[in-house]
């Protein structure tokens, strides 16, 4: 019985570790004492990338600079910018890779389409490929001349 309880024990800790939400890494002095602007501050940096940890918003890490964009977009509110303004400030500063989500504009839509357009000429150049193997004439293998036949013999008969 007690053999059954830590297996129930041990798989209770690890459901929880794994459904455990992620840590926020936003540090009690860069709250905003204003509830209205740090839910703002919350929304733009969640569409923030950490320039440091590439794939995680700047709310989630732990990075200094992170730190740093997380403390400008706060001053940037404070200061009365709007959700846009403040967003449009820090990729002029940072360039638009800082956006998790990159705008579908300008030379982005080669960034975009070049996925679905590989894709579909792997596609083609795969069928055109099929199609030509199939057409191709088919080899026979020739037979066996007398000469190979009488060494085949001798070598199966010294076996």
């Amino acid at each position: 019985m007690s053999r059954l309880l830590q297996r129930v024990g041990a798989l209770w800790l690890v459901l929880l570790i794994a459904l455990a939400p992620a840590a926020q890494a936003v540090l009690p002095d860069e709250i905003l004492a204003d509830p209205a602007l740090e839910a703002r501050a919350r929304e733009i940096s969640k569409d923030l990338r950490c320039l440091v940890c590439r794939n995680e918003n700047i709310d989630e890490s732990n990075a200094e600079l992170a730190r740093d964009l997380r403390l400008l977009v706060r001053e940037r509110l404070t200061a009365g910018d709007s959700d846009e303004e403040v967003v449009a400030y820090i990729v002029d500063r940072y360039g638009e890779y800082v956006l998790l989500r990159p705008t579908a504009t300008g030379a982005n839509w080669l960034l975009w389409g070049a996925g679905p357009l590989m894709l579909l000429i792997g596609a083609g150049l795969a069928w055109g490929y099929l199609r030509a193997r199939a057409r191709a004439p088919r080899l026979q293998e020739a037979a066996l001349t007398d000469e190979e036949q009488d060494r085949l013999r001798r070598i199966l008969d010294d076996e």
